[in-house]
C-alpha cells in the first residue's frame, strides 16, 4: 500500500510565517470552530440561540461583547416556523434578513455536510451556523455499535468541526446534559461520552433551575479563557440578560481567603510588622483563622498576592518560635532582613 508522506513544517518557518487571526463571531466568547452549548431541556437554550443569531446578523453586541456582523444559518430542528415566528414577535421588532432559518435537514453522514457546504456556497458571507439540536442531526446508529459511543460521538462532532475549519466559520451545536450532576466539573454532565467535549473547540454549559430566573453560562475552549457568566432569563422579554461576568482572575481572587486581603490592608496601614503568627492574629483581632493557618497562607499567597501589592514577607525560626516579618515597600526601600 502506497503511504502518503507526512506533511510537516519546521518550527522556525512556523514562527516566522504570518497566520490569519482567529475569527471571533462574538469577541472573547465564540470563536471560529465547533462549539457545543449543553443544558437541560426547556431552560431557554433555543431562546438564547435565536437571539444570538439576530445579534450576529444585525452586528449588535452580545452582553457587551462585540459581534462580527455576518449572515447566520439557524437549523432550528425541534420547532416549527410558526413557533419560531412567535418567538421573534416576543424578542424583536425588526428581524434581519441575514438570519436564515430551516426546520428540517439531513443527518451527519447522510447529506447534512453537503447541505451546509452548498448553503455556504450560496451565502458566502455566513460566519455562524447554529444547529439546534445535535441529536436531531445524528444517525442513531452512530452513537453505539462496534466502534463504541466515544468513537461515534467524536466522529459526529469532528464531521461538523471539519466544515467550520474548512470555511473558517463558527458552528454552534445545541446539546443536552444528563440528569446526573457532577459537582466537581459541570462539563462532565454533557450527555454522551467525553468524545463530544473532547472534539469540540469550545464548550458551554448553561445551568438553570426551572424555578429560578437566574442561570450560569460556563465557557471554556482552546481559543477562549475559562469564564463564568451569571445570566437572568427575563420572562417578559424572553431574553437572557447578563448580570455578572467572571474571568479566571476573578475566580481565582474569589478563592483567596478574605483574611489575605485583610492582612494586605493591615500591613499597608502599619507599614512594617514583626512577630509570631499568634501575635499577628491577636493584633489584627482575627477570630476566623488560627496561627498555623496564617503561616500557611503567608507562604501560599506570597507570590500571588503580597508581592504584587508591594509587601515583603520573610520568616525565620528563633528558638521555639517562628518570627514573621512583613513590610510594605514603596520601591525605594532597601531590602531588610529578620
Amino acid at each position: 500500500m502506497q503511504v502518503k508522506k507526512l506533511k510537516t513544517i519546521d518550527a522556525d518557518t512556523l514562527l516566522s510565517t504570518p497566520m490569519n487571526k482567529t475569527l471571533f463571531v462574538v469577541d472573547g466568547l465564540i470563536p471560529q470552530g465547533l462549539s457545543v452549548l449543553s443544558g437541560s431541556s426547556k431552560i431557554g437554550k433555543s431562546w438564547l440561540m435565536l437571539w444570538l443569531g439576530i445579534q450576529v446578523a444585525s452586528g449588535q453586541p452580545v452582553w457587551g461583547f462585540e459581534t462580527h456582523k455576518s449572515d447566520v444559518l439557524y437549523l432550528c430542528l425541534e420547532d416549527t416556523y410558526a413557533r419560531i415566528q412567535s418567538r421573534l414577535y416576543k424578542i424583536t421588532d425588526e428581524a434581519p434578513a441575514e438570519l436564515r432559518i430551516a426546520t428540517t435537514s439531513f443527518q451527519i453522514g447522510n447529506g447534512l455536510e453537503q447541505q451546509i457546504e452548498q448553503y455556504l456556497t450560496d451565502f458566502p458571507q455566513t460566519k455562524l451556523v447554529i444547529i439546534d439540536t445535535f441529536q436531531k442531526v445524528r444517525d442513531s446508529k452512530s452513537t453505539g455499535g462496534k466502534s463504541g459511543m466515544y468513537a461515534g460521538d467524536y466522529d459526529d462532532v469532528s464531521a461538523l468541526k471539519n466544515i467550520s475549519d474548512k470555511y473558517g466559520i463558527a458552528v454552534v451545536v445545541v446539546h443536552h446534559v444528563r440528569k446526573l450532576k457532577d459537582a466537581t466539573d459541570p462539563f462532565n454532565e454533557v450527555s454522551g461520552s467525553t468524545g463530544i467535549t473532547g472534539a469540540a473547540d469550545t464548550n458551554f454549559v448553561l445551568k438553570r433551575s426551572r424555578s429560578d430566573e437566574s442561570g450560569t453560562l460556563l465557557a471554556t475552549g482552546r481559543d477562549i479563557e475559562y469564564q463564568e457568566l451569571t445570566l437572568k432569563f427575563d420572562n417578559r422579554t424572553h431574553l437572557w440578560e447578563l448580570v455578572e461576568r467572571k474571568d479566571m482572575e476573578d475566580i481565582r481572587r474569589e478563592e483567596i481567603p478574605k483574611f489575605v486581603f485583610r492582612l494586605v490592608d493591615f500591613v499597608s496601614d502599619v507599614k512594617e510588622w514583626q512577630g509570631t503568627a499568634t501575635e499577628l492574629v491577636t493584633q489584627m483581632n482575627e477570630t476566623e483563622v488560627t496561627p498555623n493557618v496564617v503561616t500557611k497562607m503567608l507562604a501560599r499567597f506570597s507570590a500571588e498576592v503580597f508581592m504584587p501589592q508591594g509587601i515583603e514577607y520573610k520568616t525565620k525560626r528563633t528558638g521555639t518560635s517562628r518570627l514573621i516579618y512583613l513590610k510594605k515597600r514603596d520601591g525605594n526601600d532597601n531590602k531588610s532582613s529578620v
